[in-house]
């Protein structure tokens, strides 16, 4: 019998193998169609992939391919420029950047480009309504007016019920004010079940009343896959639910976690059947939203898959994994693929613990925004390596670093805490970094309504400079960022408690209450408590918080 079925094993293994190297044969025999676009004098490029932010606007640019790349977040084939032209295309292409051109190959179509105005504003606008115009809808308010908390760093894969609830008395009894806390992955008995381990969670139930009770949201971390010989695998199979490969059976698809089937994201009837199952544990548990991980298009970039939806491609996988997001007002998503302008909360992807990591969040975030996903957070405070905050030495570790990232994050649309501040920071630091939660609640008026007019225009809530103030020279700008029309922000990226900071045209006055004249270059001294923001100052100022957000749906949990 045992030598049955290693031959048995081998045997699919090599089928397997052989129908994967002939459809890439195939693949690669498809014809490719090129299109070289060469870049206006002094013309500076945007788009593609949220990760790539750091290099942008683009010089130089190896090829990426939007159809199984995505750097970890989420891609788009749109590419927007200063000087007011757009590439779209609905189909993933690859492209590259060198000897000042664009190059564009699509197995699909020939990508061209089209002209819509003078500007990146007049460029982004013009994509935008044409192709992911704006739904007037967003996510809960509480994204926007609370930080989030994961409980990623702090319990990695051993989520129980125990530590959840001390973590979370923890962020209360520290003074950080409470909001969303995400359960993250490991707390259900296996994949593709969505029940609590009975070992680790002796009444799940009473535990989210309990966070609830302490003013928490609850979130559960999710993903599409699900383990091979379980009792959800043969009735998931047994309902054409989970994706197929060219044999007929459950594909199954190597993943950060090891080896599971899927379930086929194109098929409308395996989306009722998540949704249906996740509404189910928001009645039992009380559970308020959840974390959608693993929709990568990487993963479903193979030529033996056969969708239920036929000549479905990877990001359409992506994609449908999305759209069962959208049902839920509390959801978080990291990768994706055009979903620009739905209510959707995007991550950045997970940044290591280094200055380089916290220097790429503004150009991340600008680059997402840019691509149409507005409602976005800049990863975890720290980073999302949980390696790095193992076994802490006090004297050793970078708490500047902490206390920075934690400033990059404090006005932007959203903050997210994962590491626990109190573990690894003095308490001097400590406090800078709990008066960082607070500003961002009390600066959460101004941020709600970015959030309401991104949903109503479509436009980005964090943006570059050029976007606010074209054609000044600000297109390579990437440690300030405006955050809507109103606010720029310009935190400090790097070690040290001095920088220099860019005036756009106008009057400005900074955090500290001092009004300056704009269009010009200052330098400021930056202690280690301080974030420098500046407020746009009109002629004619007028009542910023104009609305009484407790009325509206979207902020119906909002507490200001």
């Amino acid at each position: 019998m045992l030598k049955e079925k290693t031959f048995y094993f081998i045997f699919m293994h090599l089928r397997h193998s052989f129908l994967l190297l002939m459809g890439l044969l195939c693949s690669s025999l498809q014809a490719q169609q090129r299109t070289d676009i060469p870049m206006l004098p002094n013309e500076a490029w945007w788009g593609g992939a949220t990760a790539l932010g750091s290099a942008m606007p683009f010089s130089s640019l190896a090829p990426f391919d939007l159809s199984n790349q995505n750097a970890n977040n989420q891609v788009s084939g749109m590419l927007i420029s200063d000087q007011g032209r757009f590439i779209w295309s609905d189909n993933p292409f690859i492209f590259s950047v060198n000897n000042n051109s664009i190059h564009l190959d699509s197995r699909y179509e020939k990508v061209g480009v089209k002209q819509q105005g003078k500007t990146l504003r007049d460029a982004y606008l013009g994509v935008m309504r044409k192709h992911f115009p704006p739904d007037n809808k967003l996510p809960d308010g509480l994204f926007f007016s609370n930080p989030q908390y994961n409980t990623w760093i702090e319990l990695m894969y051993n989520q129980n019920q125990t530590d959840i609830l001390n973590y979370a008395r923890h962020i209360v009894d520290n003074g950080f004010p409470p909001g969303i806390l995400m359960i993250d992955d490991n707390w259900q008995r296996y994949y593709g079940n969505f029940d609590f381990k009975e070992e680790r969670f002796s009444n799940p139930r009473a535990m989210v009343d309990s966070l609830h009770d302490m003013g928490f949201k609850v979130m559960l971390w999710i993903s599409p896959f699900v383990s091979a010989d379980s009792p959800e695998y043969r009735a998931l199979a047994k309902e054409g639910l989970l994706l197929r490969d060219a044999t007929g059976n459950p594909a199954i698809i190597q993943w950060w976690n090891g080896q599971s089937a899927c379930f086929d994201l194109t098929n409308p009837a395996a989306l009722d059947y998540l949704e249906k199952t996740l509404r189910k544990m928001m009645h039992d548990y009380g559970i308020d939203g959840f974390k959608f991980d693993g929709g990568d298009n990487t993963f479903y970039d193979r030529a033996d898959l056969r969708p239920f939806v036929h000549g479905a491609r990877s990001v359409d996988q992506t994609k449908g994994w999305a759209e069962l997001g959208c049902r839920f007002d509390f959801n978080e998503y990291r990768a994706c693929w055009q979903m620009g302008n739905r209510p959707l909360v995007q991550r950045l992807g997970d940044k290591e613990y280094s200055w380089k990591a916290v220097q790429q969040l503004i150009p991340d975030m600008i680059s997402a925004g840019l691509l149409g996903y507005g409602f976005a957070c800049p990863d975890m405070i720290g980073g999302g390596s949980f390696a790095s905050f193992l076994n802490i030495d006090a004297d050793k570790f970078d708490q500047e670093l902490i206390v920075r990232s934690a400033q990059v994050h404090t006005l932007m649309p959203m903050m997210q805490f994962s590491v626990a501040p109190w573990r690894i920071l003095s308490a001097e630091n400590l406090e800078i970094v709990r008066n960082m939660a607070r500003l961002h609640v009390m600066k959460s008026p101004y941020i709600t309504l970015c959030a309401l007019e991104s949903a109503r225009t479509g436009e980005p809530i964090v943006r570059n400079l050029e976007y606010e103030f074209p054609h000044h020279g600000y297109a390579n700008v990437k440690d300030q960022f405006m955050l809507g029309h109103q606010l720029m922000v310009a935190p400090m990226t790097t070690s040290g408690t001095s920088r220099t900071i860019i005036l756009p045209p106008g009057r400005w006055r900074d955090d500290q209450g001092r009004v300056w004249r704009g269009n010009r270059v200052i330098k400021q001294q930056v202690p280690l408590s301080r974030l420098p923001y500046f407020e746009r100052i009109h002629r004619q100022q007028k009542e910023q918080y104009i609305y009484d957000l407790s009325r509206l749906p979207y902020f119906k949990h909002v507490g200001i």
